[in-house]
């Protein structure tokens, strides 16, 4: 299982701190350290489509006209902070935040 997120987003710290107690094994992958690859990308905003991007963030409201214009697939290689967080891939299942329907399917 692996966590995409960034070290410093709270609900990412619960979902890892919730998962770990629950006897899974969870690869933690700060974005920005060690950001997307394109393929990685693709496949998140495959799943999610627009909701990949949190547009809510004060990194989204930053951007330029153009890049608020482009596909979530451009702004998420622009800025992996804007990535909704967590994503979650459990065996090529991808779950998307840390709601009730998320922790109910994981742990």
């Amino acid at each position: 299982m692996i966590l995409y997120g960034i070290s410093t987003c709270d609900t990412c710290k619960k979902a890892l701190k919730a998962l770990e107690a629950a006897g899974k094994s969870v690869t933690f992958r700060d974005v920005r350290a060690q950001p997307l690859s394109e393929s990685e990308i693709d496949k998140i905003v495959m799943e999610f489509g627009d909701r990949a991007v949190n547009k809510q963030s004060t990194t989204y409201r930053g951007f330029n006209d153009f890049l608020k214009a482009s596909d979530p697939e451009a702004q998420i290689a622009a800025q992996p902070a804007v990535m909704k967080r967590p994503v979650i891939d459990a065996d090529g299942k991808f779950y998307l935040g840390w709601d009730d329907a998320v922790q109910a399917a994981l742990l």
